[in-house]
């Protein structure tokens, strides 16, 4: 039997500059995205498409979502593996393509996590562990284009100062 997760988020557009969508260049692509008890995300649209750079758009915010499920299911199981990892980070890339009428669709997510742990014999296990979460990953079982991973992994021992 499988379980059913639900999840709720309100979407504020908050870029009424006064005239609404009166016209294209009329208002801001601003906006918020909230849930019970967390903080508040201030997004906007890409800058090619007349966002806020300063503020998330919904491309990266996209795009760390798959990173961050990788990573989630990554450290589970290098813990019920014995694989020690002591520090994890992915400078993840993605390949949006916009058709000729203003669509578009992501073609590639390539994740690229670097990874600590503490001793040398986990380097082989540590490495292989990223397929599994990849085929895990509930976000990159989601979409229909391809998520990647080219990972590397080294090796610092601690020391027992």
């Amino acid at each position: 039997m499988s379980k059913q997760h639900h999840y709720t988020t309100v979407l504020r557009w908050t870029g009424n500059q006064g005239t609404g969508t009166s016209n294209y260049k009329a208002f801001q692509r601003s906006h918020t995205i909230e849930t019970t008890g967390k903080p508040i995300i201030h997004g906007s649209s890409d800058p090619a498409f007349r966002g806020d750079p300063s503020k998330y758009n919904p491309e990266e915010l996209f795009l760390s979502s798959i990173s961050s499920c990788h990573m989630l299911w990554y450290l589970h199981l290098c813990a019920v593996n014995g694989i020690q990892v002591t520090q994890y980070t992915d400078q993840a890339t993605a390949t949006m393509e916009e058709s000729s009428d203003g669509g578009g669709k992501f073609t590639l997510v390539m994740l690229n996590p670097k990874v600590v742990v503490s001793e040398k014999s986990m380097v082989d296990k540590a490495l292989e562990l990223h397929t599994q979460a990849n085929q895990k990953c509930f976000i990159a079982n989601s979409v229909n284009f391809s998520v990647k991973h080219n990972p590397s992994c080294q090796v610092i021992e601690q020391s027992n100062l």
